[in-house]
Order: structure tokens, then sequence, then C-alpha cells
């Protein structure tokens, strides 16, 4: 299994309330509501951070991680090349997300704990 972590930065007319707001009130619900593209994940998060609790300093970065796990690369590729999810997930995700300044890893997790 992997998973791809985006490191979200908001558009910047946006507060940090308006983006977690919007993220997770609009945004999570219409991609919960797209089978096209949910069939292929395993599980969607959203982490939304504690605002002024940032231990290692890079808090002020970005604005949110998604996590999506897949079973596999092609899966990831499969979902993301869904009509559906062209049509209906990418254009709103230019509503709230300033793109170009996300960062994405794809990982595949090894636990020490």
């Amino acid at each position: 299994m992997i998973k791809l972590m985006i490191n979200v930065v908001r558009k910047p007319e946006m507060t940090h309330q308006e983006f977690s707001i919007y993220w997770r009130e609009q945004h999570g619900p219409l991609v919960k509501s797209v089978p096209e593209f949910t069939r292929h994940i395993r599980k969607y998060v959203q982490c939304h951070p504690v605002l002024g609790r940032n231990p290692l300093g890079a808090g002020d970065i970005f604005d949110g991680v998604a996590e999506l796990w897949f079973d596999n690369v092609q899966a990831m590729e499969n979902a993301f090349s869904e009509p559906r999810y062209l049509e209906i997930v990418r254009p709103d995700e230019l509503k709230f997300a300033d793109l170009p300044k996300c960062v994405s890893l794809i990982t595949e997790e090894v636990a020490m704990i």
C-alpha cells in the first residue's frame, strides 16, 4: 500500500479559518460524492493544523496535509485520471488550494512505534 501526502497551501485571499471550513465542509464531502474517484482510494484523511502549535517551527508554510492511501501507484494514477475527478474534484481544488505552492510525496509507511 502507498500513501500520497499533499502539503496544502491555501489561496492567498483566504484566511486559515475560511480555508479550513471550505476544505472540511465543502471539498471533503464533494470528494466522497464521486464514486468513480473514491473507488480507487483506501483511505482519505484531512489533517488540519492546531494553530500556534508547531514544535518544529515549520507550521506557517502549509495550511494542512491531505493523506490518501492506495493499493499501489497504478491505483493512484487511475484515480487522478478518472474523468469525473477531472470534471468535478479538480476544479474544486482550484477554489481553495494554491496548487503551485502545494508539495506532494508518494510514500510507503514504515512503522517505528
